[in-house]
């Protein structure tokens, strides 16, 4: 069966045993010495382990329906690159950790939440709520990693593991949406609910967890007011990190969306020659990142 704007698709690709040189070298507030960005991505990272496993979870749940068997083999890639990207960030928080911020009790947390998630949502809702995250990752790929404002100040270590997880979240962005319309046969409502919940919890979660992560530095109340505020203002002002993707969150909500409407990551190829010529992510990640920067 053909693949929906199949032109534009991108091969799926497990590339497995990573290394971005997560250690001590890397300085506390990688990303330009600013503490609210470094730790707006640092939450991400956070939730990204136990969120990678969920996602698994709620595809898997209909991975025995699945009779195409380009998408069942799109279900095990995905399984794969998920599987993967929560091995490295698992890396990555356990350096967060080492500098002193309190790890353990977001992943308590959100390891319950998902559980919960699983047990009590429908499995077409889980589904829902995976496939619209896929979307807003995908969304980041453009926000962020297409900006050589936003990632030309971060640690070039950093840049590489998110280029990589960036790249790969391209290559499977249509993947749970595809199980959701295809096999769950998941309504328009239904969809869009999913949407409407993350676009709304996500923001909150991660401003909670930034809020914590700076109190774990040691800035007090109002310092930590100050950089909320003014890390909203970055992301949220006209001509900021989110609005001018506007369009791009909105092209859900259409009836006849689909994933492959939207092509992200300009630079892939640049990447991927880089990849595979070297086998080294990091090298890779600078060579995407040199290309973005150069075509500002």
């Amino acid at each position: 069966m053909s693949t929906p704007h199949a032109e534009q698709t991108r091969p799926i690709q497990a590339r497995e045993k990573l290394d971005f040189q997560l250690d001590e070298r890397i300085p506390r507030f990688w990303n330009g010495g600013d503490p609210y960005k470094t730790r707006f991505f640092d939450a991400m990272s956070l939730t990204f382990p136990i969120g990678e496993r969920y996602f698994i979870s709620s595809v898997r749940a209909y991975r025995d329906q699945v009779t195409d068997p380009h998408l069942l083999q799109e279900v095990k890639d995905f399984t794969r690159q998920e599987a993967q990207h929560g091995i490295v960030h698992s890396q990555f928080n356990e350096m967060l950790e080492k500098q002193g911020l309190n790890v353990a009790w977001t992943q308590r947390f959100l390891d319950r939440k998902f559980k919960w998630q699983l047990s009590r949502w429908s499995a077409a809702f889980n589904l829902s709520y995976t496939a619209a995250a896929e979307h807003l990752t995908a969304l980041m790929c453009t926000t962020f990693m297409e900006r050589p404002d936003i990632i030309a100040p971060f640690d070039h270590r950093i840049r590489a593991m998110y280029t990589w997880h960036s790249i790969e979240e391209v290559e499977h962005k249509a993947v749970c949406f595809d199980v959701l319309t295809k096999v769950a046969k998941a309504g328009y409502f239904t969809r869009i609910a999913g949407l409407i919940y993350f676009s709304i919890e996500y923001p909150i979660g991660n401003w909670y967890m930034v809020n914590r992560m700076l109190k774990d530095d040691g800035f007090g109340f109002w310092a930590r007011a100050k950089m909320l505020a003014k890390g909203a203002w970055w992301l949220y002002k006209p001509g900021g990190v989110f609005l001018p993707a506007l369009g791009y969150y909105l092209s859900y909500f259409k009836p006849g969306f689909h994933p492959w409407q939207h092509k992200e990551m300009g630079h892939y190829d640049t990447w991927l020659e880089a990849f595979n010529r070297s086998g080294d992510p990091v090298e890779a990640g600078t060579a995407y990142a040199q290309q973005v920067i150069a075509a500002r």
